[in-house]
């Protein structure tokens, strides 16, 4: 095992960082290229945002069947493999002559999500003592979080001066480092699973708590896509500014995401079950007041912010939790499993969103948002307080 300071994570913990930055920056970086795309290829802008629902379903897919298809193998080739799908989905990316064939591309460049941060989490706790496993998760998380600070604008700015291909080849190119780095720095498997058996890990996923928790996740996360997929038109309609300050605005999100990621894990290292609900009441708390924020400049600045700390703090306890009740066997399957989950929320919050927005208005975005972390409080009351099979914390 490899000791972890606080100033100074193993550099086997920083290679799986840039393995998620890599993937970070894929899934984000078409948001802001959808006009490019859909010009180039002949479609509209609203057939290319479906560039960003394929890469999703490729992810909620992909992690549990390439878990189940990699379970006997060692965790690092496991990653090694990952990444190489990584690369192959974004050159595929830019080479696309069409819509269809970047649709298949963008899914095959997902298929890696899941499995990567599933199986990655599992590798990130053995690489520190037992009390920082939570801060590990965070930490490869953080490349996840960077990607949209920095890799998102840098590779949408890419796009817009060379071309939209130009962006996807720059972000192959990121896997094919991430590759040579995990490849060097992640030591190899001390607990390689050679007897795992899938079907057993799907019992374990079928697990009261793993299942519980799994649902946690989906709720929690429904509620911060529901408000963030319609932050430019909240910002616009309701707290008047300007189109052109949305980008900007946005590195509040960005900045909050970080550092809520960071704290997350901090506070889970110290009381999982604790965080979790902190965590996620916190959610509820911003999302409540997202309404009257948004009602002034100000307060918007506050609450993208928050909104980016709070989201992010979720991130870690819910990802340990997952795995702390898988309890060993079928630990890579849930943690792969809850990162679907979180897609999934995803997904689930948009459309629940864009219900609200077009039957009620934008003022009750932000409400219908809010009803997810309570919905997710509620079912880690029933886990908490019902447990079976396995510990909770």
């Amino acid at each position: 095992m490899i000791g972890m300071t606080r100033s100074r994570p193993p550099l086997a913990l920083l290679a799986l960082t840039a393995g998620a930055f890599g993937i970070g920056v894929t899934e984000f970086v078409i948001m802001g290229l959808l006009r490019e795309v859909g010009a180039d290829l002949g479609v509209s802008t609203s057939a290319a945002g479906l560039l960003i629902s394929g890469y999703a379903l490729g992810v909620v897919v992909g992690a549990p069947i390439l878990t189940v298809a990699t379970a006997r193998w060692p965790r690092k080739q496991v990653l090694l493999a990952l990444m190489a799908i990584f690369v192959i989905g974004n050159a595929a990316c830019a080479l696309a002559p069409s819509y269809g064939l970047l649709m298949a591309a963008r899914v095959v460049a997902a298929l890696a999500h899941g499995t990567f941060f599933g199986v990655g989490s599992v590798v990130a706790t053995r690489l520190v003592p037992p009390e920082r496993k939570a801060s590990a998760i965070a930490i490869m998380f953080t490349g996840l979080t960077v990607a949209n600070i920095l890799g998102v604008p840098m590779g949408t700015w890419l796009g817009q001066q060379a071309g939209w291909r130009a962006t996807f080849w720059a972000v192959a190119v990121v896997g094919v480092v991430a590759l040579a780095v995990i490849a060097a720095a992640v030591p190899a498997d001390r607990d390689t699973p050679e007897h795992a058996d899938w079907r057993r890990d799907l019992r374990v996923l079928g697990r009261r708590p793993v299942l519980l928790g799994l649902a946690t996740t989906v709720f929690g996360y429904a509620g911060v896509f529901a408000v963030f997929t319609y932050i430019a038109p909240l910002l616009v309609e309701r707290a008047g500014f300007a189109a052109a300050a949305i980008s900007p605005i946005l590195l509040l999100f960005g900045g909050g995401l970080v550092l809520g990621n960071l704290a997350g894990g901090r506070f889970a290292d110290r009381a999982l079950v604790p965080a979790v609900f902190a965590s996620l009441t916190g959610l509820l708390g911003v999302l409540v007041l997202m309404a009257p924020l948004l009602t002034t400049r100000t307060g918007a600045l506050i609450g993208v912010a928050a909104l980016g700390f709070a989201a992010f703090a979720t991130v870690a306890p819910l990802q340990l939790w997952v795995m702390s009740n898988a309890r060993g066997a079928g630990e890579s399957l849930a943690s792969s499993v809850n990162i679907a989950a979180f897609n999934l929320g995803n997904a689930i919050g948009a459309l629940a969103g864009g219900v609200a927005l077009s039957r009620i208005g934008l003022g009750a975005v932000s409400w219908t948002a809010a009803v997810f972390p309570l919905a997710a409080i509620a079912v880690a009351l029933v886990a908490v307080r019902r447990p079976s099979h396995a510990a909770l914390a």
